[in-house]
């Protein structure tokens, strides 16, 4: 890959939309496709992403098992520079490094989103989480504003966009993704999807699927497991095959440039 490692940027200044879940299920679903993937957790205090990894960790030495996995760190010091040549130095022998963020506004976060490759911005289908990104009129529903983080996103891609060749990173592709839509009234998600696609059309951001509110998820997370983990898991339900192929449809639709090397990339389909 050109320009180092693929950077992407799983941020919310919301906490409860299932970021670090999504975050740590895609990372593992690019190394289960060949993929070198680095992650750092900047959520000091939570840790979700970077447990998530020692606890997948820890089952492989206790199991005697080998699975797909990715090296990860916790970040917790204040200093964007220190950040970025931790960045430099993980990024070297890696073709994706992952940064988990607080679920409140922070700066170090905003500094990584306004860097990032791929930044993906999960959301559950409800006003309140849009917010995030846009204000709505109470009546009609309309986007009436940019909120301010998405002006900063807006600000940073065209800043992006108008470097030079020499300078510049890859174009950013902001991503939101809609977790937990099978709880949201129809009437509701449908004024939503009209709200997403007209603040999609100002910002330019791309709306994917995301995951369901699944137990499977937080039954997982002590283990370390994953979906994607086959034969690993026990006898699984129809909902957690469901739930895989969500994973699957998600992956597929951030679009990520997979690395261009000999048994590289495995399709996700063929983690059945």
């Amino acid at each position: 890959m050109s320009n180092g490692p693929h950077r992407i940027v799983f941020a919310n200044e919301k906490g409860g939309t299932g970021k670090s879940t999504t975050a740590v299920h895609v990372a593992v679903a690019l190394a289960y496709q060949g993929a070198r993937v680095a992650t750092i957790d900047l959520d000091a205090r939570q840790r979700t992403m970077h447990r998530y990894f020692e606890n997948r960790a820890e089952t492989m030495k206790r199991r005697g098992i080998e699975l797909p996995s990715a090296s990860y760190g916790v970040y917790g010091h204040d200093s964007v520079e220190a950040l970025d040549d931790l960045t430099e130095q993980l990024g070297q022998g890696h073709d994706f490094i992952v940064f988990d963020t607080p679920g409140r506004d922070d700066p170090l976060a905003r500094h990584v989103a306004t860097r990032a490759d791929t930044l993906v911005t999960p959301l559950n289908d409800s006003f309140v989480d849009f917010d995030l990104i846009g204000q709505v009129d109470a009546e009609t529903f309309k986007v009436r504003r940019l909120s301010f983080y998405a002006e900063l996103i807006w600000e940073a891609r065209k800043k992006r966009a108008m470097a030079t060749i020499k300078d510049a990173r890859r174009e950013m592709d902001w991503v939101v993704v809609r977790n937990r839509t099978g709880f949201t009234e129809a009437r509701n998600q449908r004024r939503i999807d009209q709200a997403l696609t007209e603040l999609s059309k100002r910002v330019g951001f791309r709306v994917a699927s995301g995951l369901s509110e699944r137990v499977i998820y937080r039954e997982l997370f002590p283990s370390g497991l994953t979906l994607l983990d086959k034969g690993h898991l026990g006898e699984l339900g129809t909902s957690h095959l469901v739930a895989r192929q969500e994973l699957r449809t998600l992956v597929a639709g951030l679009n990520l440039p997979m690395p261009a090397r000999e048994g590289a990339p495995v399709p996700l389909d063929g983690v059945a």
